[in-house]
C-alpha cells in the first residue's frame, strides 16, 4: 500500500500477472488473504476507481493496462490491508502473500490515556498499519494493542509517524518488547497422560526436539504442510531420517497449521481416532500458539470437542515440561563497517541476541564517534542457558515478566495442574 496526496488513503501497488486491467469501472473480486474458494469471507467486489503507473515520486493515469506491469490501483484500499488477490474470475485462487527475510522480533504495547480516546487509536492504528509492509499490529489476548517492528531504529521510527501523523490523542507506549520461543532440549522423561474432565477419554503424548535442520526446512517452506501426505513422507524419510510410516501419520503443522511444531499419531490398533482427529488437531493448535498457563471450560460430551481439545492441550503442555523445557531468544548477525582509525574499538562481525542488541546503536555511535556504520539480520534461534523451571534462573526472570504482563498468574505451572495419574 503507497499513501496517496489524500490523508488517509492508499494506493494498492501491485504486478498485473494475466489479462488486461481496465480504468473505465471494471468490477473486480478484491480477495484478502484469508479469502478461502467458495466461500464470502474476506472478499469484496467492487469496481476500480483508477489505474496509475509510478514514476519516482509522480503518478500518471492510465486507461488500461495488460500483463507485465507494475501499476497502483485507486479506490480499494478500504477493503485490503497488506496484501490481497484482485481478479475478475471467480474460479481464482489466492497468491502467495509476500515473506519478508526480516522477522519482527521486537514489539511495543499502545494505549492512551483517556479511555475515550479508544476508538481513535483503533482507527489510527487500521491506517497505520498500511503505511509500511513491515509493520504489524495485532491485539493481544488480554487487549493490548501491539506494534511489531523488525529492530530498535525501526520501532522507533514507526513510534514516531504513529504518535505525529496518524493518532491525534496523547498515547502510551511500553517499553520495547523481545519475543521468545518455547522449545525443549530432550524427549519427554515418562509419557504424558491427560484425562478428559467426564473421565472417558485419556490421550497420552511424548515430546521431543524436531532438530534444527527440519525446523529451518519447515521454516523456510521446504517442508510444507499442504503437500500431499505421500510426498512429505518421502520428502522426510531422505532428507531428515524419518520413518515413512510416521511420516504418513502427521496430523498437523502448529501453530496456524505451519509453524515448526508437528503432531504425529504414533498409536496402533486404536478405535475412534477419526471422531476425536479435528478436536486434537485443534488442542495441539491451541496448545502451540499459547504456550502454557492459559485455563478453559469444558462442555459434557463423551468424545466432543469440549472434552478433547482441552485434554488434548493438557497433555501437550504435560508432554513439554516433562521434555527439559527451554526458552530460545533471536540472535542477530551484526556486521560492523568503520575506518581504521577506530577500528580498534569494534568488532567487524558478532552474533548479538536481540534483548542485548537494545542500545547497541547508540552506543556504538559514541565509541566510534559516529564513524561506524552497522548492519544486522536475524540469523538463529539460541537457547537461552538455564530451565525455566529452575527458581532463580535468567530464564525462569523472563517468563515470569511475560506471565505478568500478560496478566496471568507468575508462577510457572505446576507439572501436576496438567499430568493426570492413572
Amino acid at each position: 500500500m503507497v499513501p496517496t496526496s489524500e490523508k488517509g488513503r492508499f494506493y494498492a501497488f501491485g504486478r498485473v500477472f494475466s489479462g488486461t486491467l481496465r480504468s473505465d469501472g471494471q468490477k473486480v473480486r478484491i480477495q484478502g488473504p484469508n479469502y478461502v474458494p467458495g466461500k464470502k469471507d474476506d472478499l469484496f467486489i467492487k469496481a476500480v476507481q483508477g489505474v496509475f503507473v509510478m514514476l519516482g515520486r509522480d503518478v500518471e493515469s492510465l486507461e488500461e493496462c495488460p500483463a507485465g506491469n507494475l501499476i497502483a490501483l485507486a479506490g480499494i484500499d478500504h477493503f485490503l490491508l497488506k496484501n490481497g488477490t484482485i481478479t475478475s474470475s471467480e474460479t481464482t485462487h489466492n497468491m502467495r502473500a509476500l515473506r519478508f527475510s526480516v522477522p519482527q522480533f521486537i514489539q511495543v504495547a499502545v494505549g492512551v490515556q483517556n479511555p475515550k480516546d479508544l476508538p481513535a487509536l483503533i482507527e489510527g492504528l487500521k491506517i497505520f498499519s498500511k503505511s509500511d509492509s513491515l509493520v504489524e499490529v495485532s491485539v493481544s489476548a488480554s487487549g493490548e494493542h501491539l506494534i511489531a517492528a523488525v529492530g530498535e531504529d525501526h520501532l522507533a521510527t514507526l513510534v514516531e509517524d504513529l504518535t505525529h501523523e496518524f493518532v491525534k490523542v496523547p498515547v502510551t507506549v511500553s517499553d520495547p518488547i523481545i519475543q521468545y520461543r518455547e522449545s525443549v532440549g530432550a524427549e519427554s522423561a515418562i509419557q504424558a497422560l491427560s484425562k478428559s474432565p467426564n473421565r472417558h477419554n485419556r490421550i497420552y503424548a511424548r515430546a521431543m526436539p524436531l532438530g534444527e535442520e527440519l525446523t529451518r526446512g519447515i521454516e523456510s517452506r521446504h517442508v510444507r504442510s499442504r503437500d500431499g501426505f505421500k510426498v512429505r513422507a518421502r520428502l522426510l524419510a531422505d532428507e531428515y531420517g524419518w520413518e515413512v510410516t510416521e511420516g504418513r501419520k502427521i496430523w498437523t503443522f502448529g501453530p496456524d497449521a505451519t509453524g515448526p511444531n508437528l503432531l504425529v499419531d504414533c498409536t496402533r490398533g486404536v478405535q475412534y481416532l477419526n471422531e476425536i482427529k479435528d478436536s486434537c488437531v485443534a488442542g495441539f493448535q491451541w496448545a502451540t500458539k499459547e504456550g502454557t498457563g492459559r485455563q478453559c471450560n469444558a462442555d459434557a460430551i463423551h468424545r466432543g470437542g469440549g472434552q478433547i481439545i482441552p485434554t488434548m492441550r493438557r497433555a501437550a503442555y504435560a508432554a513439554y515440561l516433562l521434555a527439559q523445557p527451554v526458552l530460545q531468544e533471536p540472535v542477530l548477525l551484526v556486521q560492523i563497517e568503520c575506518p581504521e582509525t577506530v577500528l580498534g574499538g569494534v568488532h567487524q562481525c558478532v552474533y548479538v541476541p536481540v534483548q542485548q542488541s537494545l542500545g547497541l546503536p547508540n552506543a556504538l555511535h559514541a565509541a566510534t564517534s559516529g564513524k561506524a556504520l552497522m548492519q544486522s539480520e536475524f540469523d538463529h534461534w539460541a537457547a537461552i542457558p538455564g530451565s525455566p523451571l529452575d527458581k532463580g534462573s535468567e530464564v525462569e526472570g523472563i517468563v515470569t515478566k511475560i506471565r505478568t504482563r500478560k496478566g496471568l498468574d507468575p508462577a510457572i505451572p505446576e507439572l501436576g495442574r496438567f499430568y493426570d495419574k492413572l
